[in-house]
């Protein structure tokens, strides 16, 4: 059962990767030119972020924040207010579609997360890495960024528990309701959402 879900949630994100790129064309070509107007060069973001199984792959998203410099150096102060805006609205998550088609994500599963979050994890919250990553996810419709880690991890950990095609239909309309309510942004005194420390939870391995 579970290598046939496997498979066939593969060819729904080979199918609505590809049909969201070329339909969301036109609004990434804008978002672009914003971007390289008020952030300048480069206008996407590439970071390094661990996939299934904990291999590394390269993230794409449209930059939201300016450089670090001695005067710049917090998320808060370098999220600029164009950048707050994508991130409300999830417009600079449209270019993670490469990564979908690619195979690197999925459209939906955890959250890809820092490389030095990898050990920091307990045994339980590395199984997060069991699925794909997704661009949005069961953590990102039951709170976001207003989760705590603890929290966010459980709900990654359910869903490779519970995964199937109805819990992705479920989520993906979930998302368009977050998205339509801009909820969730932001942790509660963070710009974005704090550094994951390690948990204090105690998880069963």
């Amino acid at each position: 059962m579970t290598k046939r879900y496997d498979a066939i949630k593969r060819g729904i994100d080979i199918a609505a990767s590809a049909v969201g790129l070329i339909v969301t064309a036109p609004i990434q070509v804008g978002v672009a030119a914003a971007v390289l107007r008020y952030h300048g060069r480069p206008v996407l973001f590439r970071q390094q972020r661990p996939g299934k199984g904990g291999e590394l792959f390269e993230l794409l998203k449209f930059r939201t924040m300016l450089p670090e410099t001695p005067e710049r150096k917090t998320d808060a102060e370098r999220l600029t207010s164009l950048g707050r805006a994508l991130r409300a609205t999830s417009l600079d998550e449209l270019p993670s579609l490469w990564n979908v088609l690619k195979g690197d994500m999925s459209l939906v599963g955890p959250r890809p997360l820092l490389p030095h979050y990898l050990e920091l994890y307990s045994p339980t919250q590395a199984r997060r890495h069991e699925v794909r990553p997704g661009v949005t996810g069961l953590a990102q419709v039951r709170g976001r960024n207003h989760l705590d880690w603890d929290e966010r991890f459980a709900a990654d950990v359910e869903y490779v528990d519970s995964r199937s095609l109805a819990l992705d239909l479920r989520i993906l309309i979930d998302t368009v309701l977050v998205v339509f309510r801009r909820s969730g942004i932001a942790a509660e005194g963070s710009a974005t959402m704090p550094e994951f420390q390690g948990s204090e939870a105690s998880w069963p391995s």
